[in-house]
């Protein structure tokens, strides 16, 4: 008997770092019938259960495990125009309020935190009263403002993990207490109490020692880092609005005879609705009258457009660049090409491993390690007769010089300043979970039209028969196709004006659907179009024309005839040309150690010509392919072991962008793909691809070094902390001189360059 399954969503609340997500699929995946997937980026669960389980019973079990969930959003489509506020909810998991109250936490914190550092650094200011001040402002810091890191802490011990939330309130926690005791029972209360600058290593009675700074230094800085992720993460759901804001608005339906404009949600099955030239198509559908050319290449990367007579389909969104059509709906909605395609991009971001954060890796050691040597100096000391007071001065001086500023600065540092200069360069990094990926990346796939080339129509070369010359052929040629609209025949007019110069009027001008056009230059009879428009009025092409004809044919390229008073004169080669630069690219990206792949919607001449151009093998060559078959072709090298970068322009490459290990996105290119990547190229110029995945792999090295000494520096005071020997000043000059050693190891990221030519 086999068992129906269905597939549902959920909006996590409450996670606050990748190990929470591991520990929320976790769960899932030990309950019966259940497979499921938590991804932190996106914020969502997707969930696959059998019959006998209900949606309430997973958010149940969320619920128990410390987090919270909500049911399904609304459908990715809406019933109502795009932009609506139902739409933006839907996309977006994280709202606003909660992203304003994080940087209400950060203000206040960091204003409340500034005092207490520097009076604690700066002796000469320590007044006679100064550690009171001092705990009046740092108590709101380590209660209030570091709330999140005990809430999580909480929920990690529950279920005996342990994170960077741990590890924070932990270290917050003891300093604050201790120095709670040692103002209230110690003498560090007593009026004109200093802290001397003296780098001595000697046993001191912690009753007099206070923390305060550092309990409320480093909440302050992780709860700034925490702020920036997650004003990154906020666009997590931006992909798809964009998608959406790509389909037409509202449209102008035939009904009785009659042309009503309505709004996009009102269109049904059935309805027939008029597109006239450079307007939108409203949804999938079969024109039942007219002829045009369709710009379908948001959609299936095809460069050239599509000719379309009656009964040819169409899809909403395309962009109709010819004549008048009247067009059935076939598809509304949730069923249209893009609708599917949102929904693509949607499973890909879902699907996508979020890189688990270096820090928690290493608290998840690091934390067990700080706790037992504090227990263990407690009892050892305890053991030795050296009484409670000098136990628990070592003890809890161990869990305090545990919590490292420079951990809090690590991250955020040298990702400000890794960003930063990548903006100089025109390149945008989304957020540190992207960086992990770069330095796996083995395999780069590279998007055709747009990328690689240059994504418009272009006049390449032109043949004349003899006793003609290209001058000549240029511009009666130019002359007939500047009357059209057909982006062909504005790549011949475009590179006859360059070519030409100016050009001369064309009069009796005729359009010869699905086939080219006709007029009249300077007293001649003039036809420009396919090879079918002048075999139709039995002109032939002669030897020399038609051999250029079949090399550029075979050559991927578009074909334009061009006749004059019953001659064939000229055939002109169009096509989308290839970027000066992309062929210097591709030999930077092999050089980091990438495989190169092109992976068009074109035909396979037309791809095999680009890559031969550029330098990529024919066997690297995947043409002819739809957007979901492009996330498969990526899923498929994922399933081959490979990390995938990916680098698109396109809507049709938004789905395979957010579905990559790593996404690169030229921002000349659509929102939907420079929303569903990683890394956006500001220029587009595909050197910068080679550039951008430098330039986050030095930023992921500096974030990594930074990690390292953040923690040698702990690590190697912690003996002296288990000692007894922690002078209050040696701490803080250690704390000092580890943030200053980060921050300059990420102000290095400023030395960037771009590699030039």
């Amino acid at each position: 008997m086999s068992t129906t399954t269905t597939t549902t969503e959920l909006t996590i609340g409450g996670m606050t770092c990748a190990s929470c997500a591991a520990r929320i699929e976790k769960k899932f995946n030990r309950m019966d019938g259940v497979e499921a997937t938590v991804n932190y980026a996106t914020e969502k669960a997707k969930i696959t259960f059998a019959d006998g389980i209900s949606v309430s019973d997973l958010i149940a079990t969320v619920e128990r495990t410390g987090y919270s969930a909500e049911p399904p959003a609304p459908p990715a489509i809406p019933e109502s125009p795009p932009g609506d506020a139902g739409t933006e909810s839907a996309a977006q998991p994280r709202t606003e309020p909660e992203l304003d109250a994080l940087r209400q936490r950060v203000l206040v914190s960091a204003l409340l935190s500034a005092p207490v550092v520097i009076l604690a650094m700066v002796p000469s200011l320590q007044f006679t009263y100064w550690q009171w001040l001092s705990l009046t402002l740092a108590a709101p810091v380590v209660v209030w403002g570091a709330a999140p890191f005990h809430r999580a802490a909480w929920t990690n011990a529950r279920h005996g993990a342990a994170t960077m939330d741990t590890l924070i309130s932990l270290g917050t926690t003891a300093a604050f207490l201790w120095s709670l005791w040692a103002l209230f029972f110690g003498h560090a209360g007593a009026p004109g109490m200093t802290h001397p600058f003296e780098l001595t290593i000697a046993r001191t009675d912690g009753a007099g020692n206070i923390y305060l700074e550092a309990a409320a230094g480093v909440t302050t800085f992780i709860l700034a880092g925490r702020y920036f992720e997650a004003r990154s993460k906020r666009t997590a759901g931006a992909a798809l609005r964009a998608l959406l804001e790509l389909g037409a608005k509202e449209v102008t339906v035939l009904r009785d005879g009659r042309e009503d404009t309505v709004p996009i949600n009102r269109l049904a099955v059935g309805d027939r609705f008029l597109v006239r030239p450079g307007e939108k198509i409203a949804t999938d559908g079969t024109v039942v009258e007219g002829a045009s050319a369709v710009d379908a290449s948001m959609l299936t990367g095809e460069s050239v457009p599509v000719e379309v007579t009656v009964g040819a389909p169409v899809a909403g969104a395309t962009l109709n660049a010819g004549g008048r059509l009247v067009v059935e709906a076939t598809r509304v909605g949730a069923d249209t090409q893009l609708a599917r395609m949102a929904k693509l991009v949607e499973d890909a971001q879902n699907g996508k491993a979020a890189a688990q954060r270096l820090a928690d890796r290493i608290s998840a050691v690091f934390v067990p390690i700080v706790i037992a040597l504090a227990l263990g100096t407690l009892g050892v000391w305890w053991a030795l007769g050296e009484g409670w007071t000098a136990a628990f001065t070592a003890a809890v001086a161990v869990l305090i010089i545990a919590c490292p500023c420079a951990l809090g600065l690590a991250t955020p540092t040298a990702l400000m300043v890794g960003t930063g200069r990548g903006a100089q360069l025109g390149i945008l990094i989304k957020g540190p979970e992207v960086l992990e990926n770069t330095h796996k990346a083995d395999t780069v796939v590279l998007d055709k039209t747009g990328t690689v080339t240059t994504g418009r129509m272009t006049l390449l070369a032109t043949h004349t028969a003899e006793g003609t010359t290209v001058f000549e052929a240029l511009r009666v040629a130019g002359a007939v196709e500047h009357a059209s609209e057909h982006p062909v025949a504005r790549a011949v007019a475009g590179g006859a004006t360059e070519q030409a110069g100016p050009l001369p009027v064309v009069t009796d001008f005729v359009n010869v659907p699905g086939l080219g056009v006709r007029g009249t230059v300077d007293g001649r009879d003039v036809l420009v179009g396919r090879a079918k428009l002048l075999a139709d009025r039995a002109i032939d092409l002669p030897p020399l024309l038609r051999k250029a004809q079949a090399e550029a044919e075979a050559a991927g390229r578009t074909v334009v005839t061009v006749a004059w008073d019953g001659e064939a004169r000229a055939v002109l080669e169009v096509a989308d040309a290839v970027k000066d630069t992309s062929a210097e690219a591709v030999g930077r990206l092999r050089a980091l150690g990438l495989t190169p792949i092109l992976l068009t919607g074109d035909n396979r001449a037309v791809a095999t010509a680009v890559a031969e151009e550029v330098g990529i093998p024919a066997e690297n060559v995947i043409a002819e392919v739809l957007p979901e078959d492009k996330v498969a072709e990526v899923k498929r090298l994922q399933a081959e072991g490979r990390t995938v970068a990916m680098v698109g322009d396109g809507v049709n490459d938004a789905a395979a962008l957010a579905q990559a290990d790593l996404g690169l996105a030229m921002g000349t290119g659509t929102d939907a793909a420079i929303e569903a990547g990683d890394l956006t190229l500001v220029r587009g110029d595909l050197r910068a691809a080679a550039d951008a995945i430098r330039l986050a792999r030095r930023t992921l090295g500096t974030i990594r070094s930074n990690l390292f000494w953040a923690f040698a520096y702990n690590v190697a005071a912690l003996p002296l902390a288990a000692a007894g020997l922690l002078n209050p000043m040696i701490a803080g000059a250690a704390m000092a001189f580890s943030s200053v050693f980060v921050v300059g190891n990420s102000l290095r990221l400023r030395g960037f360059q771009a590699k030039r030519p």
